[in-house]
């Protein structure tokens, strides 16, 4: 069976002296942690292996030797560790030497039984420490075969030893201990400035995220959100929606509770960078709209807009109450309908002029609350997309009621000619006896609708395309949301920066190859793609959308059924 022995590239030029680690019997490989070099005292070695086995939990032992030729002088030091042997027991006894001359080096076994050196195919893998320590090996994509698992949980299996065995790196050659290792940490611990300047600040922000949470949930999740018209109105607008969904997020950031796994923290990390790259976007949105008077400029041209808006639907309700396309339509309900329609569009711009002296005053005090975050200026525009396009939803409404009602009125008094009817205790269609008099009216009725049928469905048609006009406009609006609100930015940063940190597998690249000499190889980490780094940490929205298929959403629109973009968790769609 091939050993394999993990060996770190920082104690390449490590003093002679003997290997620590731990030995991973089912995979016949030794993963090297550090070098533990003289002078030492047998004694001190094994007492400081058991406390980092406490703490660790992990069984590092002494594995072996190690022997750099070019640091000694003496030839009498390599039977001294081999030596060693007897002393710490542990069978294969790995000796690892570093040749003067040569570029190759020399790794054999010896077998404590036979008190020989037995000569078995080693391969000896270099691998950077640090890296490997940092970096989180995700499980493969693909794991339909036996043989991905098998290897991904062996590689998993040395990825832990490294990270688990941390206390064993915070031990550097300035420390008055009684012992010296070589590891990648071994000149100093690693530490950086800003790093150290932002653990000092997230004191404080913590302590704000806190009070704020204390402050805040209170306010917006009271008894008094659960009566109706508050209750409506916090799950119908976007604006209150995106708030709870931020305010969870403050939540989470502000939980004292420490994360569980590696998974969780990356979560927390998503959801801290997310929520102030979208606070920035927000104060900066905030700054250009307060600048230059451009709140009073969006006021005046609300207006207007508005008017022009209201001609173009009058001039299209001028065209359907003629002959729209040549089409010959029912004069009476014609008019009516368009009477109807007309009387509403003068209701809602007499509304919009009652209001204008307000508007900017509204627009100001609205604008406040992009600092909130960009996700909150977007869903307060679609809410007032909405309110301003109410009178459009109206008239949807009215023509897809009018005209459900008359589709299934046909489809009811088809049945009737046929002898049927619908059951609505057993949900199906089951014959029927009708007299004379029921055929009278009913073909009556069907024919009054189904000469009806064509302006109701010219203004159904209308009002659906405006409608779906509209809804794409908000729809555009909530993609928008929903990415700033579930891309992972954090685990984007870290992809980009350090690579290494998210690591999707290994590859090995062949160093020497040399008869009579173990195979070098150096292993190197294979970072996740970034799709892959999306779809595994990107947060969950507060919003889903509606799971009709396109053969249920024509179905829906022929029927006269009523259409709505946005469909909440725990929610029924009418």
């Amino acid at each position: 069976m091939v050993l394999k022995v993990f060996f770190p590239t920082c104690c390449s030029s490590a003093e002679s002296g003997i290997l620590i680690g731990r030995w991973i019997s089912e995979q016949n490989s030794a993963v090297i942690l550090a070098v533990v070099h003289f002078p030492f005292i047998p004694g001190q070695v094994k007492q400081y292996l058991s406390q980092v086995q406490q703490v660790t939990k992990i069984k590092v032992s002494v594995l072996g030797s190690w022997s750099n030729s070019k640091q000694e002088k003496e030839e009498s030091l390599s039977k001294f560790l081999e030596d060693l042997g007897t002393i710490f027991v542990h069978e294969p006894w790995i000796q690892i030497s570093k040749e003067r001359d040569s570029k190759f080096w020399s790794c054999s076994t010896l077998q404590k039984e036979s008190n020989s050196s037995k000569e078995e195919e080693i391969i000896l893998i270099y691998y950077d420490q640090r890296k490997v320590m940092l970096s989180q090996l995700h499980p493969p994509v693909d794991t339909t075969t036996d043989h991905k698992a098998d290897d991904a949980s062996k590689l998993a299996a040395m990825f832990d030893t490294v990270a688990n065995s941390k206390i064993l790196f915070m031990t550097d050659r300035y420390d008055d201990g009684p012992i010296k290792l070589t590891h990648w940490q071994s000149d100093g611990v690693e530490a950086s400035i800003i790093v150290e300047l932002l653990k000092q600040a997230s004191g404080a922000i913590y302590l704000m995220l806190v009070s704020l949470a204390k402050e805040i949930f209170p306010l917006f999740f009271c008894r008094m959100l659960k009566f109706w018209p508050l209750s409506f109105l916090w799950s119908k607008l976007s604006t209150c929606e995106q708030l709870g969904h931020r305010l969870q997020h403050l939540q989470i950031i502000s939980s004292r509770k420490k994360a569980q796994n590696q998974t969780q923290l990356m979560r927390k990390a998503n959801i801290f960078v997310s929520l102030l790259v979208d606070v920035a976007l927000g104060i900066l949105l905030m700054s250009w709209l307060y600048r230059k008077n451009r709140i009073g400029q969006l006021a005046d041209t609300l207006i207007p807009v508005a008017d022009h808006v209201a001609k173009e639907l009058q001039d299209l309700l001028q065209w359907l109450m003629g002959a729209p396309a040549g089409l010959k339509m029912n004069r009476a309900l014609d008019q009516v309908l368009g009477r109807f329609f007309l009387y509403h569009i003068h209701l809602w711009i007499s509304y919009i002029h009652l209001m204008s002296p307000f508007i900017e005053m509204i627009l100001w005090y609205v604008g406040l609350s992009t600092c909130l975050g960009l996700t909150v200026a977007l869903c307060i525009l679609s809410d007032i997309i909405a309110l301003l396009t109410f009178h459009i939803y109206c008239f949807y409404v009215y023509g897809a009621r009018l005209y459900c009602l008359k589709v299934y009125g046909l489809s009811s008094l088809w049945r009737l000619f046929r002898g049927k009817k619908w059951n609505v205790l057993r949900q199906r269609v089951d014959s029927c006896t009708y007299d004379l008099d029921q055929l009278f009216i009913g073909t009556l009725l069907f024919t009054i609708l189904l000469f009806l049928l064509p302006t109701t469905a010219l203004y159904y048609l209308v009002f659906t395309l405006l409608r779906l006009l509209v809804v794409v406009v908000q729809g555009l609006i909530h993609l928008l949301v929903d990415l700033i609100d579930s891309l992972p930015l954090y685990s984007i940063i870290l992809r980009l920066c350090r690579s290494y940190r998210l690591a999707a597998g290994v590859k090995f690249r062949v160093l020497e190859q040399m008869h009579g000499k173990p195979l070098r190889l150096l292993m190197q980490i294979n970072p996740l793609s970034y799709g892959s780094v999306v779809r595994t940490y990107s947060l969950p929205t507060y919003s889903c959308y509606p799971k009709d298929s396109w053969t249920s959403l024509c179905k829906k629109l022929f029927l006269g059924e009523l259409i709505y973009p946005w469909k909440h968790k725990g929610e029924k769609q009418d």
